[in-house]
């Protein structure tokens, strides 16, 4: 898959699962629910234990229908060994520039993480496909991406922190480009459970409030 194939997938779902587990087996648990229920992407963040054997694992089974990335990259070594084994699209929580440098280099989309406007226009000049607005919630939510992209429309912007299903469509009709999803789609009670049942039905109600969103309606941002 090429790096703009990537890219539209990720606009065409409209979600990414970011998946913070406590083993491996419970990231493989989410990755597959959250497919199940009609999101084929998942973030697997690198505080899970085995993250980078996690991905490859899910590259071999999954990897041909499910979008798998690596989050929470901090440096580029990690992230070059997050591509190695097998994931297609790369997340940090701040800006670093080796690694978007790398994922330049290796022809592979990521999305760095900001926050303030100049931290937004610093990411996406030094060439973030994505900028990830996080902690999103922590600064307004829909009402704050709704001021970042009157200033800065050209920037596709996917907030992370503060998405779930009561704000999902505020923040897409804010101008989100995508939204990053974390425990309130991936439960961490359901995954100690090893509720996968409870996932794949979460996943499909932020498939409805995508769709929904998206079929029209004015923006209710506070």
């Amino acid at each position: 898959m090429t790096k703009s194939e990537v890219r539209q997938k990720i606009l065409d779902v409209g979600i990414v699962p970011v998946v913070r587990a406590a083993s491996a087996q419970q990231a493989i648990l989410a990755a597959e629910a959250v497919a199940a229920g009609g999101i084929p992407i998942v973030e697997i963040t690198m505080t899970v234990p085995g993250a980078i054997d996690v991905i490859a694992t899910l590259a071999r089974s999954a990897g041909s229908t499910v979008l798998i990335g690596a989050g929470t990259l901090l440096d580029a070594e990690t992230a070059a060994r997050c591509l190695d084994a097998g994931a297609r699209f790369l997340v940090s929580p701040g800006f670093d520039l080796e690694t978007v440098q790398l994922a330049r280099s290796r022809e592979t989309l990521i999305m760095a993480g900001a926050l303030t406007p100049t931290e937004v226009i610093t990411a996406y000049k030094a060439g973030s496909d994505f900028v990830k607005i996080f902690p999103c919630g922590n600064v307004g939510g829909p009402s704050y991406i709704k001021a970042l992209k009157a200033a800065l429309p050209q920037i596709p912007m996917v907030p992370t922190g503060g998405v779930n299903l009561t704000t999902a469509a505020d923040f897409l009709r804010a101008g989100a480009s995508a939204l990053g999803v974390g425990g309130e789609l991936v439960s961490k009670k359901e995954l100690e459970a090893g509720n996968g049942a409870a996932l794949t039905a979460a996943a499909r109600q932020y498939v409805s409030a995508v769709r929904e969103a998206r079929q029209g309606g004015q923006p209710h941002v506070a």
